[in-house]
C-alpha cells in the first residue's frame, strides 16, 4: 500500500481521521511509522495529500490530514472483459485500478462458465475492496466504473456501438490479425475474451459493432497477463 486511502466514515472532524483496519497494520508494520511521522493519504474520489500521525497504538491511529494534490489522470480506456475465473477476477480488478483503467464492463461469453456469475466477488462491496487495493498501490483515489452485462448479444448490438463511437475499438484475439498498436493517446475501447478466447460468432459481432481484431503474437496468454500486457502496450 503506497497510499492510505480514507473515506467519509473515517473522519472524526474536518481534518482528523481514525483508522483501525488493514491501514493501521500497514502504517505500523510496513511503514513502521511513529507518532509525529507523515504518510501519504488520499480521500476516496477526491484529492491526495499528507497525514500527520497524532497517536498510534496497537488498536488504532489518529491522523491530521491535509488534501491538496489531484490524483493521476485515468487512461482513456473502456475495457470490455469477459467474466474471468473468480480467483483471477480479484487480481484483474486490482491490476485495472492500479493501471488507471477508467471504465470496466464485465461481459458474458460462450466460454464463460455459468458458475462464474455466482461468485460473491461480484458483490459491490467485494468489487470496491479489490479496486481500492489497486488504487492504494498506484497512489490514486478515483475508482473505475464497473458495470455487469450478462447478455452478450443485446449489449453488443444495442449499447456497444455508442461506446465505441469516437474511440479506437480493438478486440484482442489470437490469429492472423494486425499486431496491437502501441503508445496511443486517443480513446480506446478494448475487448478481452475469456480463457480460450472469443468464439468466431462473438468476434464477428464485435466487429459489426465497430471494433477490429488485433493480436500480441504467437504466445497464448492467461487473461490476467493479457490484461496487463495489452494495457501497457496501448498506453
Amino acid at each position: 500500500m503506497n497510499l492510505v486511502l480514507v473515506q467519509q466514515s473515517d473522519f472524526l472532524s474536518g481534518d482528523r481521521i481514525l483508522l483501525r483496519d488493514h491501514r493501521l497494520r500497514q502504517i505500523r508494520e510496513v511503514l513502521q511509522a511513529q507518532d509525529g511521522d507523515t504518510v501519504r493519504v488520499g480521500r476516496l474520489g477526491g484529492l491526495m495529500g499528507e497525514g500527520r500521525i497524532l497517536r498510534l497504538d496497537e488498536e488504532s491511529t489518529e491522523l491530521q490530514v491535509n488534501f491538496d494534490q489531484p490524483p493521476p489522470a485515468k487512461l482513456p480506456l473502456t475495457l470490455l472483459l469477459a467474466m474471468p475465473r473468480p480467483k483471477m477476477f480479484r487480481r484483474i480488478l486490482q491490476h485495472c485500478a492500479t493501471l488507471g483503467v477508467a471504465d470496466i464492463v464485465l461481459l458474458n461469453s460462450y466460454r464463460v462458465e455459468k458458475s462464474f456469475w455466482q461468485t460473491p466477488f461480484l458483490q459491490a462491496e467485494h468489487i470496491q475492496q479489490n479496486l481500492i487495493l489497486g488504487l492504494e498501490q498506484a497512489r490514486d483515489t478515483v475508482l473505475p466504473s464497473v458495470r455487469i452485462e450478462k447478455r452478450f448479444k443485446p449489449f453488443v448490438e444495442d449499447q456497444l456501438p455508442a461506446i465505441v463511437e469516437g474511440s479506437l475499438g480493438l478486440v484482442a484475439h489470437p490469429g492472423n490479425y494486425p499486431i496491437c498498436p502501441h503508445q496511443l493517446t486517443q480513446r480506446v475501447t478494448l475487448a478481452i475474451g475469456p480463457e480460450g478466447g472469443w468464439i468466431p460468432y462473438e468476434v464477428d459481432k464485435l466487429v459489426e459493432a465497430g471494433m477490429q481484431p488485433v493480436q500480441l503474437g504467437e504466445r497464448i496468454l492467461r487473461v490476467e497477463t493479457a490484461v496487463t500486457a495489452l494495457i501497457s502496450r496501448l498506453f
